[in-house]
């Protein structure tokens, strides 16, 4: 019985935080977990440090460039 209470309650838990980050990705909160796990990166896999920061050049690249009749 205390399995299932256990499980039963691990899955609302993940449940809730599967909707959560669909929420936040909708709204356009997600920026202050990427900024975390890039600290993380950074920290221990740099490969992948270096890689995200080239992903947010091009991003922020593409925000920056105006219409082509400009």
């Amino acid at each position: 019985m205390a399995y299932a209470i256990f499980l039963g309650g691990l899955i609302v838990v993940l449940a809730g935080l599967t909707w959560f980050a669909r929420w936040a990705k909708g709204r356009g909160h997600g920026s202050g977990l990427a900024g975390a796990v890039a600290a993380y990166e950074e920290a221990y896999r740099p490969t992948s440090h270096h890689a995200h920061q080239e992903q947010r050049v091009a991003a922020d690249r593409q925000a920056e460039s105006g219409s082509p009749d400009v």
